[in-house]
């Protein structure tokens, strides 16, 4: 009979919900394991391209739903590996949210003012660091010099950038080659690895079985290196306490698939999905314009051509985050770099008479590319989507040996999300077309539907257990000893970033873990300092022969 393996908590996956628990239950004295279904890779293996089989290709994961389209990080340390490090904090009124209820989203014990202190906490650890005028590349300043004209404000924002670190190069979706943006490889996961916790890279979740003694299997396979859609084996863990952070397309589907063992899964499990409202506008500068309009000048004569350099978001205007605004009125608006790939394939064409994203005109506008701004809006949706049958395995049905997955969300834009939508495109035309400095066009969902980068909200904490999967502890409904601490327990959107929220939440979920590895009795302690952001890297362990 083979033997299994057994721990304290199994934490699946290390993004921002995984690695924040994993570090504090370590060093809180439990044993840990960490499962990531992507591979572990340290800062010189970023590589600056985007070739197929390259770092790019295997850090990310891009799932096509139907109406949605989900771009999410698939490495050891998750989306913090693939983020571009903005991390402003919720607007006071998002705790407020009724969104399509009709009544408050969020659970009474969650405001702005409760979840403060774990923003600085999370903030203290990265560490976050306030950005001046100085630090913004040429796309940002273009953006503010904008906003100025048409009569709005503009902030830079805060990131977790390692400043003096920064070289501008654009690569930092692609992972940051410098050690300059604080993904969690050079902060949480260091310090939960230093407390005895173990990572495993390469191993995907499958399901969750139940114990005899009331803890928990965790069974897995372990993913092929280079083509995803290999198994390389599997094998099952059992724990008294799992935290699943695989994120909001990813975890529900784990719970979907547990319930033909565990039992009835809350009914909000795999409901409820928000894109945080996210909509992308792609702006063509007419460079003459913006010399003359705005007064740019880089020093040659050239007015922009930077799209490439620098990094993105760095400016945003907040005008609209607005309580007092009618909800699905209120979006901020970023400056964005998104990257050669996706970003020139999706752009489309302003004012073309032909095809919009691809033709004679497309090749026009890709000769224009350094002159090209990307506007990025995170509104207000109506958390319309909803997650299909499982598959086999995964959380998606892989298309190509890696990144590329066809999934089982399903979301149709509601008239509300599609009014908050158009509300922001106005907004960006009305910023950026003003006597023809550029022009512009929002990024089409005919192709693949929406898009979304910071998913949320599939496994929501709340009040009301018929329209949230978990409690406000992030504990699983009717299944203790099960929380939930990603993205995917955010109820809403955040019409912001959200991964200071995602963090911050996690934070707050940490000592209601402790209490419940206690009560099911492992030797674990709330208390442990905050990591103390030393540029100690989380580095893999050689590959077996």
């Amino acid at each position: 009979m083979t033997s299994i393996e057994q721990t304290d908590v199994v934490v699946v996956g290390s993004g921002f919900g995984g690695a924040i628990p994993a570090y504090h239950l370590a060093a809180g004295g439990a044993r840990v394991v960490m499962l990531e279904r992507g591979p572990w890779l340290a800062s010189d293996e970023y590589q600056h391209d985007f070739l197929l089989g390259s770092s790019y290709t295997r850090i990310f994961d891009f799932t096509v739903g139907d109406g949605m389209s989900v771009l999410a990080g698939n490495c050891v340390g998750g989306g913090s590996v693939v983020y571009f490090a903005t991390m402003p904090r919720a607007p006071r009124f998002v705790f407020d949210r009724t969104g399509g209820l009709g009544r408050r989203m969020w659970p009474s014990s969650i405001d702005r003012d409760t979840l403060e202190p774990w923003y600085d906490i999370v903030s203290g650890a990265l560490p976050v660091t306030e950005q001046s005028w100085d630090d913004v590349p040429f796309a940002g300043g273009l953006f503010a010099a904008a906003c100025a004209r048409a009569g709005r404000t503009a902030n830079p924002v805060p990131s977790a950038i390692d400043k003096p670190r920064c070289t501008n190069c654009n690569w930092m979706m692609a992972g940051c080659r410098f050690d300059a943006k604080r993904s969690l490889l050079l902060n949480y996961l260091p310090a939960a690895l230093a407390h005895g916790a173990r990572i495993r890279p390469l191993h995907e979740v499958q399901r969750l079985t139940r114990t005899p003694t009331g803890g928990y299997q965790v069974h897995y396979d372990v993913v092929d290196d280079v083509d995803y859609r290999l198994t390389r084996g599997s094998g099952v863990i059992e724990a008294k306490i799992v935290v699943l952070a695989a994120g909001a397309g990813a975890t529900p589907v784990i719970l979907q698939r547990s319930a033909a063992a565990l039992g009835t899964m809350p009914p909000a499990v795999g409901r409820y999905f928000s894109g945080n409202g996210e909509r992308l506008n792609t702006a063509v500068v007419d460079e003459e314009r913006a010399r003359d309009l705005l007064g740019l000048d880089r020093g040659d004569g050239t007015a922009y051509e930077a799209y490439q350099i620098g990094r993105g978001p760095c400016v945003a205007t907040w005008d609209r985050l607005d309580g007092s605004l009618p909800e699905y009125s209120r979006f901020s608006l970023e400056q964005l770099y998104f990257p050669p790939g996706l970003g020139t394939v999706l752009a489309q064409v302003p004012g073309a008479t032909g095809p919009t994203w691809f033709g004679r005109e497309k090749k026009a506008m890709l000769r224009r590319w350094r002159s090209w701004l990307t506007v990025f809006t995170m509104s207000e949706d109506d958390n319309e989507g909803v997650f299909g049958a499982p598959p086999q395995r995964g959380n998606a049905e892989r298309i190509a040996q890696q990144m590329l997955g066809r999934g089982a969300l399903r979301y149709e834009p509601t008239v509300n999300t599609l009014r908050g939508w158009a509300e922001s495109d106005t907004e960006v035309r009305d910023i950026l077309e003003r006597d023809g400095l550029a022009r512009v066009s929002p990024w089409t969902n005919d192709q693949v539907g929406a898009y979304t980068v910071h998913p949320l909200s599939s496994c929501r904490i709340g009040d009301d257990p018929a329209t949230s999967a978990l409690d406000d502890r992030h504990e699983l409904r009717d299944h203790p000893g099960i929380f939930v601490t990603d993205g995917s327990a955010v109820p809403g959107a955040l019409t912001v970033n959200p991964a200071l929220t995602i963090a911050a939440l996690a934070e707050r979920a940490v000592p209601g873990l402790v209490r419940a590895a206690q009560r099911r009795g492992v030797t674990v302690r709330y208390g442990a300092p905050s990591p103390d952001g030393t540029r100690t890297v989380a580095v893999p362990p050689p590959l077996a022969a």
